[in-house]
């Protein structure tokens, strides 16, 4: 009755709105408008993560951590997270990532396959949109694995298809539908999933200037997602 009462407001709302139950946290119901439902989609449903798989996700920022959240629907033997900070490198862990690599003390192609074996991955996850991040995944990938990039990227990229085409492999990209939501937001509420562990931060709306602060040196600030309350 309420939703039929705002669609002069929310035109089209049944389509995109859903209702929360009023003990759902609202910070993890934040995290389900975009950054959940991207790394799941666009990340690992895209990526066709299975049971028994060695996955490697590039990226340990709230993109990377939301697929490492959703990757362990499909239980995955390994979930190997890359990334140049270490200490979100050790958040990760506490997310459920089985191991973790830095790229910047070592050579991470190397490093992971030390982990997930001389072939490579099943699943490579780039969530970063940079070109050293996605050269890194298409080095990662075993005979037919799948490249699942997440990233924005910026600049062009090389793709080393010299090496690739007898491989079998999968690359995929592109934008979230939001499709998953719905199931998405039945696990925040059976408490299976957590997305408000991404929070890092919270500020009132008359200190936004201080979060943009915050959020724009967000490796010296040791910051993940922002949460700006409007109460």
């Amino acid at each position: 009755m309420e939703l039929r009462q705002n669609m002069s407001v929310f035109p089209h709302g049944e389509n995109s709105l859903y209702h929360l139950k009023d003990d759902v946290n609202e910070e993890a119901a934040v995290m389900l408008s975009d950054i959940l439902p991207t790394g799941f989609e666009i990340g690992v449903l895209n990526g066709t993560v299975k049971p028994g798989d060695t996955v490697a996700i590039v990226g340990a920022g709230p993109i990377g951590f939301a697929a490492l959240l959703t990757a362990q629907f499909f239980a995955p033997a390994k979930i190997i997270m890359v990334d140049l900070d270490q200490e979100r490198l050790e958040v990760s862990k506490s997310f459920g990532a089985t191991d973790v690599v830095n790229s910047g003390t070592e050579n991470a192609v190397e490093a992971v396959k030390r982990i997930a074996g001389a072939e490579g991955v099943d699943v490579a996850i780039e969530a970063v949109g940079v070109p050293a991040t996605f050269d890194i995944c298409q080095k990662l990938l075993k005979p037919g694995g799948h490249l699942a990039n997440v990233g924005v990227h910026g600049k062009p990229v090389e793709l080393h298809i010299e090496e690739l085409w007898i491989r079998n492999v999968t690359i995929t990209m592109g934008l979230v539908c939001t499709s998953t939501t719905s199931m998405l937001l039945k696990n925040v509420e059976s408490k299976k999933l957590q997305p408000e562990k991404l929070v890092s931060h919270r500020f009132d709306f008359s200190d936004m200037l201080n979060a943009y602060e915050v959020f724009g040196n967000a490796a010296k600030e040791k910051a993940l997602k922002v949460i700006i309350n409007f109460n």
